[in-house]
């Protein structure tokens, strides 16, 4: 199943519905932060204690071929590798370039009444 997308600019905005998930029973695995900046990334992920799209939702070329990709290819290879199609991924990847942070959970089904 594919996963489910929630884009926000403010980070606050984005804690709260994180925080919101977490009380209705999704998982800190479940839950994914992604933006265009890593430190970004990084410290919103931290703040919250969910995930960022790392090496171990990856497989082992997609990890290589990042290393050497441009960073808009690397987010795209990323979300293709935990569950969005290619165009799909190329949208994202723009909204990303706008300043967006993109919430992502991989169950949408348990997730799906919350974010409503």
């Amino acid at each position: 199943m594919k996963p489910l997308v929630r884009e926000y600019t403010n980070d606050e905005q984005l804690k709260d519905m994180v925080e919101k998930l977490k009380n209705e029973g999704i998982d800190n695995e479940e839950i994914y932060i992604l933006s265009h900046d890593d430190d970004r990334t990084e410290r919103i992920s931290k703040s919250v204690n969910v995930n960022t799209i790392g090496a171990s939702e990856q497989d082992a070329k997609s990890v290589l071929t990042n290393i050497f990709s441009k960073k808009g290819d690397e987010l795209r290879t990323k979300m293709q590798e935990i569950g969005f199609s290619k165009e799909e991924a190329g949208q994202y990847e723009e909204d990303l370039d706008e300043g967006k942070v993109l919430l992502i959970i991989t169950n949408p089904a348990k997730a799906q009444a919350v974010l409503t």
